[in-house]
């Protein structure tokens, strides 16, 4: 099985950026799996937040996020990044990576497509 490692968390200004790392290990190599970024604020649901699918062809993000973030994927490090720029307050939350063989095009946004989980990366941006 494979687990997930989620890093690069922190305190940000609104306006600033971070890099976020989800590090694979244990099992197959990241690469066969569909991997989606998740998030939890206080007192709110779990939300979607981007999707990369395992072939790399396919990208997809919550539409508070578009524009502003990127997945993306390295093979040889074993890990899936989220680049977060343009970072605003309501941004701030608990990021989790998550990953699946088996996820498709009409459940990659919902968290119980993902078997696999991260134990998530405090992300908190300030005003």
């Amino acid at each position: 099985q494979v687990q997930l490692v989620e890093s690069g968390g922190g305190l940000v200004q609104a306006g600033g950026s971070l890099r976020l790392s989800c590090a694979a290990s244990g099992g197959p190599t990241i690469s066969v799996y569909s991997v989606g970024w998740f998030r939890l604020a206080p007192g709110k649901e779990r939300e979607f937040v981007a999707f990369l699918s395992w072939s790399g062809s396919r990208t997809y993000y919550a539409d508070s996020v578009k524009d502003r973030f990127t997945i993306s994927r390295d093979n040889v490090k074993n890990t899936v990044y989220l680049q977060m720029n343009n970072l605003k307050p309501e941004d701030t939350a608990v990021y989790y990576c998550a990953a699946d063989q088996k996820v498709n095009l009409g459940n990659y946004d919902t968290d119980r497509a993902y078997e696999y989980w991260g134990r998530g990366t405090q992300v908190t941006v300030s005003s």
